[in-house]
């Protein structure tokens, strides 16, 4: 996650900025050719690491790994318990990685900033959807649509 999925999804949104400051509106847009083939390797790295995670056995995260929030996020083995438990549920989000990926990479072929500043957002769903889930379960539902009912007391 931290040397593959985390840069490429962070390139991503960060892609596309509107930035209103009190000299007015600044708006950052992918241009030239460079920036559109470094986001295109960004979608591509986001699709390929969907299929690593799918690879049975394969380690959660380094040797060594803490949780960065203990008591909100859990611990890499507990990660790796829980995915072992819901091996179905780890698959459809990783797929759902996949698609956003592949998301995209259709914005960036397509060079419309307007669809990659979409496909960011299905990029932000498939992640927060698995972390939910996954690294720090409990904390409610990361759908627009959740209710409040789903958030801890």
């Amino acid at each position: 996650m931290r040397l593959m999925i985390d840069p490429a999804a962070d390139a991503i949104w960060d892609a596309v900025v509107t930035d209103v400051t009190t000299d007015g509106v600044v708006e950052m847009r992918p241009e030239t050719a460079e920036e559109w083939a470094a986001l295109g390797r960004h979608g591509v790295t986001l699709v390929e690491a969907s299929n690593l995670l799918l690879i049975e056995g394969r380690a959660i995260a380094a040797p060594g790994s803490r949780s960065e929030l203990p008591g909100i996020d859990l611990h890499p083995d507990a990660i790796g318990t829980l995915v072992a438990d819901d091996r179905d549920g780890w698959t459809g989000l990783a797929h759902g990685l996949h698609d956003a990926g592949l998301s995209v990479l259709a914005a960036v072929h397509a060079r419309d900033a307007d669809a990659l500043l979409v496909s960011g957002t299905d990029l932000d769903i498939a992640c927060e959807s698995c972390h939910a889930r996954f690294w720090y379960p409990g904390y409610g539902d990361p759908r627009p649509d959740a209710s409040a009912r789903d958030q801890p007391d």
